[in-house]
């Protein structure tokens, strides 16, 4: 078991790895060693709220059966290219068990209502001295 946060935890045989070739510069190396990973794991055992969460979070990178893939490929080495996959699916499960925060409504306050107010009216004499002037008012 992989423990992601106090209540969540992942079981390692829910994730496989496919190992490719990457792309990118690195020679004939790159061209000869299937180093970039492909993690899949498939999220529908996470608690409820959770998979929700992670759901929006990860986007395309979830799709329909609710497996999210992550493509790791920043290293040489495919042990270090593994471990940054998982890293980064911990990471992501991790976000999306955080609970938001509620979102509290405010409303300006008096002041801040009457330096807007304020604000219009100098554009407005601003903009009634770009006019032009009548000469019948001289």
């Amino acid at each position: 078991m992989i423990p992601v946060t106090a209540h969540v935890s992942i079981h390692e045989n829910d994730i496989s790895y496919d190992f490719v070739r990457a792309s990118g510069p690195g020679g004939q190396h790159v061209n000869k060693v299937a180093t970039a990973v492909q993690l899949r794991y498939n999220a529908k055992g996470l608690p409820a709220h959770v998979y929700k969460r992670l759901k929006s979070l990860a986007g395309k990178r979830m799709n329909a059966s609710g497996d999210v893939l992550i493509q790791a490929r920043r290293f040489k080495s495919q042990e270090r290219n593994r471990q940054d996959a998982l890293d980064r699916l911990i990471a992501l499960i991790r976000k999306a068990a955080q609970k938001p925060k509620s979102r509290r409504k405010t409303r300006p306050t008096l002041a801040s209502k009457e330096r807007t107010l304020a604000t219009k009216q100098h554009r407005g004499r601003l903009k009634k001295l770009r006019q032009r002037v009548d000469p019948s008012d001289r």
